[in-house]
C-alpha cells in the first residue's frame, strides 16, 4: 500500500490518496483466470452514512475513528450489481486486497467460499483454507480460490455492521452448471428466530410524530432510511441479489398492494413469494422504524426505479401496526 504522507496524514488518506502496488516475483505469479484489485476504506464525513449533500470531512470523526462510509474501492455499490466482479464455475480467481484505513483493521470474508492460500501482509508468508483474513491498515493480502458453484457470492468486512450498515460489501458473480454434490441449492433448511425475532427494541416512550412535512421533504428521508437499512440487501439500485434478496426496481410484489408491503417491513417477511416472475425464500426481518421512517422511505422507493408512484402515510403504518397486536 502507498498513500499520502502529507499532514494531516490521516485526513489525506481518508479523503482517498492511497492505492495499491504489485511487485511480481522475478517468475511472475502462478496463473489464474482472474485477477482482481480491491482496496477498502473509510469515509469521515460530517453527516451519517446515507445523508444527502456534499458532504465535508469531520476531522474530529477521524481522531475518534468513527467512520460514516467503510468501503470497497472509493464508493458504496462499487463491486456490486453490473460492477460486480465475475467468474465462472470451474475457474480459479486472484483477489489483491489492500486496506488504505486510515484507522480500522479489515477482517476480510467471502460468504460462501474459503480462501484456498492467503499471501499474509502481501509477504512470502502463505496460510492455507482460510475462513477470514485480518488485513491492517496500511496493509495488504493477496487471495486466491477456486469456485465450484454458480451463485452471487458477498465480499464483505466480517466486522459485520460495516458491511450491512457501512458500505464494505460487493459481489462476484459465478456462472455455469449446477454442482448438487458441493451445494443442493437450497439456502436454508427453516427460520432461526432468537427469543422475540431478529431485532428486538429498547424500552422506552414512543417517539413523537414529525411536523408536517413537504412531500420532497419526505422523500429525501426515505432515501436515506433506504441507505442506511435497506441498500445493503437490495441494493443501491433496487436490483436485489438474484436467487437470494428480490428486487425491490419495478417490482410486481411492491406496487399489487402497498398495505402488505407496509405489513412485510413492520413485522418481516418469511416463506417463498415471486417477484417479477422468480421466487425467493430468503427471510426479511421486521426493521424498527417508525412509522414516519416506514412511511416515507415506502414512499421513496414506490416513487424509484418504475414503480407506481404510491405515496404512504404515517397514518397507514399505523393503522397497520395496531392491526398486528
Amino acid at each position: 500500500m502507498y498513500h499520502c504522507a502529507t499532514t494531516p496524514v490521516a485526513m489525506h488518506i481518508a479523503n482517498g490518496m492511497y492505492g495499491l502496488i504489485l511487485v511480481e516475483p522475478r517468475d511472475g505469479l502462478p496463473p489464474v483466470d482472474h485477477e482482481y484489485y480491491v482496496a477498502q476504506g473509510e469515509f469521515y464525513t460530517r453527516d451519517d452514512f446515507g445523508v444527502s449533500g456534499l458532504q465535508p470531512l469531520d476531522m474530529a470523526r477521524v481522531i475518534d475513528e468513527d467512520p460514516a462510509y467503510v468501503v470497497f474501492n472509493g464508493t458504496v455499490g462499487a463491486l456490486s450489481d453490473e460492477r460486480a466482479l465475475t467468474a465462472s464455475v470451474g475457474e480459479t480467481v486472484r483477489i489483491f486486497m489492500g486496506n488504505g484505513g486510515p484507522n480500522l483493521a479489515a477482517s476480510t470474508h467471502l460468504i460462501g467460499e474459503i480462501f484456498d492460500r492467503v499471501s499474509h501482509d502481501g509477504g512470502t508468508l502463505v496460510n492455507q483454507n482460510v475462513q477470514t483474513t485480518l488485513i491492517p491498515a496500511g496493509g495488504a493480502a493477496v487471495l486466491e480460490f477456486g469456485v465450484q458453484v454458480p451463485g452471487t457470492y458477498l465480499l464483505v468486512d466480517h466486522s459485520i455492521s460495516r458491511a450491512f450498515n457501512k458500505g464494505a460489501l460487493g459481489m462476484l458473480r459465478v456462472e455455469g452448471a449446477e454442482n448438487p454434490s458441493v451445494f443442493s441449492g437450497r439456502i436454508q433448511e427453516g427460520v432461526y428466530a432468537p427469543d422475540g425475532g431478529a431485532i428486538q427494541s429498547v424500552g422506552g416512550p414512543p417517539p413523537a410524530p414529525l411536523p408536517p412535512r413537504t412531500l420532497e421533504e419526505r422523500l429525501t428521508a426515505g432515501a436515506r432510511t433506504y441507505g442506511q437499512s435497506c441498500s445493503a440487501c437490495h441494493q443501491p439500485t433496487g436490483l436485489g441479489i438474484p436467487g437470494v434478496f428480490p428486487p425491490l426496481a419495478n417490482s410486481d410484489f411492491l406496487n399489487a398492494d402497498p398495505d402488505r408491503a407496509i405489513r412485510a417491513v413492520l413485522g418481516g417477511l418469511t416463506g417463498a413469494i415471486t417477484v417479477n416472475g422468480a421466487e425467493y425464500r430468503s427471510t426479511m426481518p421486521a426493521v424498527l422504524l417508525t412509522d414516519d421512517e416506514i412511511a416515507d422511505v415506502l414512499s421513496w422507493v414506490l416513487s424509484q426505479w418504475g414503480n407506481a408512484g404510491t405515496i404512504v402515510t404515517a397514518a397507514q403504518v399505523a393503522m397497520a401496526r395496531s392491526g398486528m397486536h
